[in-house]
């Protein structure tokens, strides 16, 4: 086991094993059926001499029907008879080419409710790093890797007002080399952020 696997692996336990209120949600935007879905976000298991741990994240093509041209971590509704953690490795296989036998998964985080109808939880894990990803051009215009601490470092995001379904809604925006990082990506990783306060761990 990697020293980060098992420095990711301390903190998320410990992270997870106290009462957090507050966390981001569009619940009260949601549809009364949510449908489940997952996501990973895959922790490259970079050495700090090469510029240290990132987060692979995507943006979807232009033309797909939900979230278009949006910045997202592999992901996607759960099939018949799948768990969370299931999904989330199959959905990155099918996106990005990410074999699931190099992705040492660490666990499912805060679940987040869309307001588009979604109930999704965030799977952590962490993969080697530079694997030759191949972006399946249905579902991932192209991806990128940040720098764990720069994406978890919640200074690095300005929060945003929007009216939505009639009502006010706020979310958080992060720019990086072109991707605006923002809504429930964004959400997600604040959440997690605040369970891991990773930025300390990670020399943010």
């Amino acid at each position: 086991m990697s020293d980060l696997v098992t420095r990711l692996q301390t903190i998320f336990d410990e992270g997870h094993g106290v009462e957090l209120p507050g966390l981001l949600t569009d619940r009260a935007f949601a549809d009364a059926n949510s449908r489940p879905a997952a996501v990973l976000i895959p922790v490259t298991d970079r050495p700090q001499s090469a510029g240290g741990p990132g987060a692979i994240l995507t943006q979807r093509p232009q033309d797909m029907r939900n979230h278009p041209g949006q910045v997202a971590f592999p992901g996607g509704k759960l099939d018949a008879g799948e768990d969370a953690v299931e999904a989330a490795l199959r959905e990155a296989h099918e996106e990005l080419a990410l074999d699931p036998s190099h992705v040492r998964v660490i666990g499912a985080t805060d679940r987040y409710h869309t307001g588009t109808g979604f109930d999704v939880t965030p799977v952590l894990g962490v993969i080697p790093p530079d694997l030759p990803l191949v972006p399946n051009p249905g579902e991932v215009e192209s991806w990128f890797e940040v720098p764990l601490a720069m994406l978890f470092d919640r200074s690095n995001y300005t929060e945003q007002y929007t009216m939505w379904k009639g009502a006010e809604r706020r979310y958080y925006e992060m720019h990086y080399e072109g991707y605006r990082i923002w809504g429930v990506t964004a959400a997600i990783i604040f959440n997690l952020s605040r369970r891991l306060e990773i930025t300390e761990s990670f020399g943010g």
